[in-house]
């Protein structure tokens, strides 16, 4: 049984180009909750997904201020995390928990 706290860590997977990319390469990225640590998102990718956690790496994007017909508003901050997998593990995000 999984700790809930695992899902409130990790949001949810990045699918972009350059995440499909790095997947090659043993790594997959995720998105997470911006109070989550790197300890805490290495437990919860081993527990929910079952493989082994080289690293993990984490880079926080800040809100932009955008204009949408004149009104100012502004873009939540989102942070992300890039996890290594130890050599011969994979996580296939696009089947979900």
């Amino acid at each position: 049984m999984t700790n809930l706290k695992h899902y409130d860590t990790i949001l949810s997977p990045a699918i972009t180009e350059k995440s499909t990319m790095a997947s090659e390469q043993d790594k997959v990225v995720f998105n997470v909750a911006l109070t989550a640590t790197k300890p805490e998102i290495k437990a919860a990718v081993e527990a929910l997904f079952g493989v082994k956690v080289k690293s993990v790496n984490t880079a926080v994007r800040k809100g932009k201020v955008k204009r949408f017909k004149g009104i100012k508003g502004r873009q939540s901050d989102n942070k992300r995390a890039v996890v290594t997998l130890v050599e011969g593990q994979a996580i296939d995000v696009t089947t979900g928990l």
